[in-house]
């Protein structure tokens, strides 16, 4: 069973305007969930375009839809600390019983020539680490948040987070679901020891063999550890065209072909007036039928 979402990217609008496309989302059924991204400064145009908080603004529209599941895609694991995060996402939870979905990455590491981590972690004073710090920084918060959405007190002592005593209340009813993004060997393990869904970007990001042999590493790290992979849903973004919505089901096709199940959609700007129910009409109705 394949489930579509919507992606908006808080750059350069207006709480007014997100707000109206995310309840514009919440009354369309077959908009399953709606996400953020989690980024400081923004990843094209000027850097001093207007660009909200992922979390906060996430807050203020869970306050404001009723049905739809929500996250950030994803959460960089260095903007916060690992015990912060699960408190933030308690609260959200406590706005939106049910509805939350943690989406959860390694944050900004360095990678030769990339200019954009530095630009924005440098700006706000955001420790940039190497990859393998970054992936078992991002296995180690894990536990922690799932330790506090789910224990009542308890001392963690790792080689990057230290925390005493902790508590976190109110808990999550039920804890959210895990997403984690990413696609590397390591973090792939982490995703097979941690995640209830995960999530790789789809083209042209990722052609459609890279996330087939991907998907087949990840039932390859869950075997290793004796989980079952069918446990983890498959998850892919596109960001699609208004102009080209064949080339777009064509794709659904082919990655469902690759057991993605999980289809989060960002349309480019400008695009329809009501984005949401163009994504009903054009993609999701044509793609199940």
């Amino acid at each position: 069973m394949l489930s579509f979402g919507m992606k908006t990217v808080p750059v350069g609008v207006t709480y007014d305007a997100l707000l109206r496309t995310w309840q514009q989302a919440d009354a369309v059924p077959v908009i399953e969930h709606a996400w953020l991204w989690d980024h400081m400064l923004p990843l094209f145009g000027p850097v001093d375009a207007p660009i909200h908080e992922g979390w906060t603004m996430l807050a203020a529209l869970a306050a404001r839809t009723s049905r739809l599941q929500l996250g950030l895609m994803v959460t960089s694991n260095l903007t916060r600390p690992p015990a912060v995060l699960a408190k933030i996402a308690a609260t959200v939870d406590a706005i939106a019983p049910g509805r939350l979905v943690l989406g959860l990455g390694v944050g900004g590491t360095h990678q030769p020539g990339d200019t954009l981590v530095p630009r924005e972690y440098n700006a706000y004073g955001l420790h940039i680490a190497s990859p393998a710090e970054g992936v078992a920084r991002l296995a180690e918060s894990c536990t922690i948040i799932k330790r506090m959405w789910t224990e009542d007190r308890f001392d963690f002592s790792g080689r990057y987070y230290q925390l005493r005593e902790v508590v976190c209340a109110p808990k999550p009813a039920v804890p959210p679901p895990l997403l984690i993004g990413g696609w590397g060997d390591r973090t792939l393990g982490v995703v097979a020891e941690h995640a209830d869904i995960w999530n790789v970007p789809g083209p042209p990001h990722n052609t459609i063999e890279f996330i087939r042999e991907r998907n087949k590493v990840l039932d390859e790290k869950c075997a290793a550890i004796g989980r079952d992979p069918a446990e983890i849903t498959r998850s892919t973004q596109l960001v699609i065209s208004a102009d080209d919505p064949a080339t777009t089901r064509s794709l659904i096709g082919e990655l469902a072909d690759t057991g993605v199940t999980h289809f989060v959609l960002g349309v480019r700007p400008p695009g329809p007036a009501n984005v949401a129910e163009w994504l009903a009409e054009e993609i999701i109705a044509q793609t199940t039928r």
